[in-house]
Parts: C-alpha cells; structure tokens; sequence
C-alpha cells in the first residue's frame, strides 16, 4: 500500500511512557516494545490527532529545525512493526500479534515482596561488594579446579557438580521471576543456550512498563540469590567445619557461584551485568552498536544495519566496545584457568579407568562418564536446532 503526504493513518492502542533518554513505546495487544525519541512520540500524537503525513512533516520541520524530518519513512516503519490499524480508512495486512508474556502468576506479589522491598533491593548489591572482598581477605577460599571432584569417581563427582549447579541455576532464576513477581508482572522461563552452557532464560519483557531505575533489580535479582548463597557459604567456611564432604558440597557452591559471577562480566554475551549496564546507562542497543563499531577493525563481527545509535550515545558505545573485548579475554583466562585443567584431569581419569579391566568398577564409571558427555552435546546441539 502507497503512502503519500495525504495518506492518514490510525494506529493499534499503543501505551507511551517517558524513559531515561527517550520513550518507550508498547503495543498493547502483543506486548512489543519499542524506543523512540521525541520527535517520534510527537509525530504519534499528530498521527493520532487526525493529520495528514505532509501536515506532520511541516510541523515536525518547525518544530525540529536541524533535524532531518522524513515522515513517510517513519510511517513505513510503524507498519513494519505491525503498530498501523488503517491507512485512510483502509485496513492494514499485520501478522499474527502474539498474546503478551504470561506466567507464574500464581505466585503471590505479596510473597515476591518478601524478598524484594525497597530494604532488600539496597542489601542485595552491598552482598556482592562483601563478598569480594571476603575473598580478597581470604584467598584461601577461591577454589581450586581439584575441588569439582570429590571422590575419586569422575562420574559421580561431576554428577554431584551438575546437580548443585542446576540447583543454583534453578534459584537464580527464581531471583527474576520473585523480582519481576514483585512489580506484579509476569515472566516466563525458557532454556538456551550461552557458548556451549545450557541455561535457564527468564524472560522480562514486561519489565518495560516500569520506570528505568525500577527494572535494576529485576536485572540483578538472579546474581542477588546467589550472593546471598555464596555470602552464607564464606561465612561457613569461616567458622570452621569439620566435615569433610559438608565441607567439599560448601567449596563446590563457591566454585560455581564465582565462576557464573565472572561470566556475567563478559559483556560480548547478553548476560544480566550486560542488561544492567545497557537500563542504567540507557543504551539498549549497546551490543549491536558496538560489533558494528568493532567491525570497522574485526572484519568476522555481522554489521547489523537495522540498528543506528542515538544521538549522544557513541562515547557509551566506545566504551562498552572495550568491555566486550575485555570479555573475550575473561572468557579465554576462565577456560584457561579452570575449565580446561577440569576436563583434562576429568577424561585423564576417564581414559584411565575405561583402560582397565571391565571388573575393574571404575572401568564402568569411565564409561558412565564419557557417556554424560554425549548426552550433554546431544543436548546443546537440539538447543542450537530449536533456535
């Protein structure tokens, strides 16, 4: 359908609300989100006044004389995002809108408060700043890749790792869905993929009803449980346990709560620091404009076209481009310092076992072992089909 200076347009119900440099702009019948800046939000109200899109391109032109006013392009946008009902009078062909996120509403707003209220909210990043430096004053306690196994079983020693890391995994995420729970807003949880871990995803769209400074939490709720956890787990360690295994499960919740802490800081991943940094500084397109800044000089990293930085965000954008190479580096020192020894002792003691005599028990324990191994890649690999 043609558009021209006479064309008219009306619009599906659309909510507006003030954001920290901008506007977001939600369609209420699909629950998208969309940010725009002023000018745009003026050109919705005149739409939604009943002018013409010649008549908003003389008034956008006086209103914004040093901007570049082209009106047309931005109601052919408006219809790509399915946001346009009729075009003078004539309907709009829109795909399918999808009902809005919905679920765990069956857990109690009041109940969510419990733990996140306006004295918690402050509590939970203090945790982090404590426990670093517990850490920093206790270095004896930063784990060691040995401690993953605690037996000389490799099959039930990762079997043990994996069930304490889901366990924690399953908690963190709890911490979004209590968080946005909180706000009386609901979630949903879906699992993908990060590098080759499997994860959790808690899905906050709905977060964008709130204001800017009230979806920090929701962004940190994951990393707030487990600060609570690791700070209960330190303060153990302090006071001296005398069981050995009690003592080895303590070091193992350590182990994976440091190493999830460190990965939330490779910025080259969508990860909850990343969702942080990109709502306080109100860059939300910060990854994809900065691989397109990047890719001036790494020629592998996608330009994405269909993003363009606002005014005023470039300085931001340089600076997260050295954060997310930062990342990378952080991800090779992970992989050097832990992940690989891990593995290499773990299939060492595999191959090891399996090379003995089928009587032999941990013969069968080499197998069991290796076995999880493809079972874990077959399930990376339907994650990466099923997206």
């Amino acid at each position: 359908m043609n558009l021209s200076f006479e064309s008219k347009l009306s619009l599906h119900e659309i909510t507006i609300r003030p954001d920290h440099k901008h506007f977001i702009v939600e369609d209420v019948s699909s629950g998208d989100f969309y940010e725009m800046p002023k000018i745009c939000i003026d050109a919705i109200n005149y739409i939604e006044n009943g002018k013409s899109l010649g008549e908003i391109e003389a008034m956008l032109k006086q209103d914004y004389p040093p901007d570049e006013v082209d009106v047309i392009g931005f109601a052919e946008q408006l219809i790509e995002f399915g946001l346009v009902k009729l075009i003078d009078e004539t309907p709009v062909d829109t795909p399918i809108k999808q009902n809005p996120t919905k679920g765990f509403e069956w857990i109690s707003p009041q109940i969510a408060k419990i733990f996140f209220n306006k004295y918690t909210n402050k509590l939970y990043p203090s945790l982090l700043f404590l426990n670093i430096g517990l850490l920093i004053f206790n270095s004896d306690y930063i784990p060691h890749y040995r401690d993953l196994f605690l037996f000389d079983s490799m099959m039930i020693s990762i079997l043990i790792y994996m069930g304490i890391s889901l366990l924690l995994i399953i908690i963190h995420e709890f911490g979004h869905i209590l968080a946005i729970r909180a706000q009386h807003l609901p979630a949903k949880l879906d699992i993908g993929n990060r590098l080759f871990l499997i994860v959790f995803e808690t899905d906050l769209t709905a977060s964008w009803k709130l204001p800017q400074k009230k979806r920090n939490i929701l962004f940190f709720g994951g990393i707030a449980f487990e600060q609570v956890i690791l700070f209960i787990a330190i303060l153990l360690l302090l006071t001296g346990v005398s069981n050995s295994l009690f003592s080895g499960i303590i070091t193992i919740i350590i182990f994976d709560i440091i190493i999830k802490t460190i990965y939330q800081c490779c910025f080259y991943m969508k990860t909850d620091f990343y969702y942080l940094i990109e709502n306080i500084t109100g860059h939300y397109n910060l990854m994809e404009n900065g691989k397109q800044f990047l890719s001036k000089w790494i020629p592998f990293l996608k330009k994405n076209e269909s993003t363009v930085a606002f005014d005023g965000e470039m300085r931001g954008i340089r600076l997260y481009s050295v954060f997310y190479l930062l990342g990378i580096v952080l991800t090779f020192v992970l992989f050097g310092v832990y992940l690989i020894p891990a593995l290499l002792f773990a299939y060492s003691k595999a191959i090891t076992y399996i090379s003995s005599s089928p009587t032999n028990p941990y013969f069968w324990d080499g197998v069991f072992f290796l076995g999880q191994t493809v079972l874990l890649l077959g399930l990376l690999i339907y994650v990466k089909a099923k997206k």
